[in-house]
């Protein structure tokens, strides 16, 4: 997988004028182009099925139908649509700056070439050649992983509303792709589990090394973590076993005055401090905060 992705990157370098720039933005708007028409045409249902893809109309000369395809909105309500379409356009144009548009185009199109296959084994295995596919939805939700990859921690507004990390969003969409393959499997519906795996696999392809970086950092993070959390509360054991053994219990960092020679001032652990230090009322705000950990 490592081979395949370092080819298609010495392919965008060596092409760095292949591709459809802004390509986001045209397929948003034939996104909404279709629903309207959907919406204010007699033919609405008739326009949807004639953009869809399926292999008989392409056996037949529909060719257009490898295309079209794409323009065919998932959503039914026209909030939703505005909502997906501006959040697809967003993460398409970030991740067509990141990338360059030779290698967004090559995923985008690579995603759309490999939906159809699927749907082609699916329609030759099932004998059916009028399984339709509709639209790009799996597709544009593998760019959630891509954009979350990249940029775990930025924040966006849910609804414009609600601030959340792409990595929280991140999960959430593993967890639309695991219950729409698992429904599609118990419910014996080949066709509905291949487009997503499809997906998933476009995904990897592309993002195997970033994925891989990915894991280890944030591996790296939690042991981080773990061993600060740990060392912390070592040094907190430490410290309550020699102050009950020296007879107080807190004993000021700065004075060195205790609760025991010193009942009436008040004693505070300083939350700015690097460590576990406490500090009498006096010298609470006015110490010079540990900055590194005290041996």
């Amino acid at each position: 997988m490592n081979k395949l992705n370092r080819a298609i990157d010495r392919f965008c370098i060596l092409h760095p004028n292949f591709g459809i720039p802004n390509l986001m933005l045209y397929i948003v708007i034939g996104n909404v182009g279709v629903y309207l028409l959907t919406r204010f045409s007699p033919a609405g249902v008739g326009v949807l099925n004639l953009l869809a893809f399926h292999l008989s109309g392409v056996m037949h000369g529909q060719v257009w139908r490898l295309v079209t395809f794409v323009f065919v909105p998932n959503v039914g309500g026209a909030f939703s649509l505005l909502i997906s379409c501006y959040f697809y356009y967003w993460i398409g144009s970030v991740l067509e700056r990141q990338w360059g548009t030779a290698k967004f185009t090559i995923y985008y199109v690579s995603g759309m070439l490999l939906s159809i296959l699927g749907t082609t084994i699916v329609s030759l295995a099932y004998g059916n050649l009028l399984i339709p596919l509709y639209g790009t939805y799996y597709i544009n939700l593998a760019m959630f992983f891509a954009f979350a990859v990249l940029y775990p921690e930025t924040q966006v507004l849910l609804f414009f509303i609600i601030p959340i990390r792409m990595k929280i969003l991140a999960i959430i969409d593993a967890c639309l792709f695991a219950f729409d393959i698992f429904y599609s499997l118990t419910a014996r519906n080949i066709a509905g589990a291949v487009l997503p795996i499809i997906a998933l696999m476009n995904f990897a392809i592309f993002f195997w090394p970033e994925v891989c970086s990915f894991l280890k950092r944030e591996r790296r993070q939690t042991k981080q973590a773990s061993h600060f959390h740990n060392t912390v509360r070592a040094q907190q054991r430490q410290e309550q076993t020699t102050q009950q053994s020296q007879g107080f219990h807190r004993k000021c960092c700065v004075c060195g005055r205790t609760d025991a020679s010193n009942p009436e001032l008040e004693f505070r652990y300083c939350s700015k401090c690097t460590g576990y230090h406490c500090f009498c009322s006096e010298h609470l705000f006015s110490h010079v905060h540990f900055t590194d950990e005290q041996p």
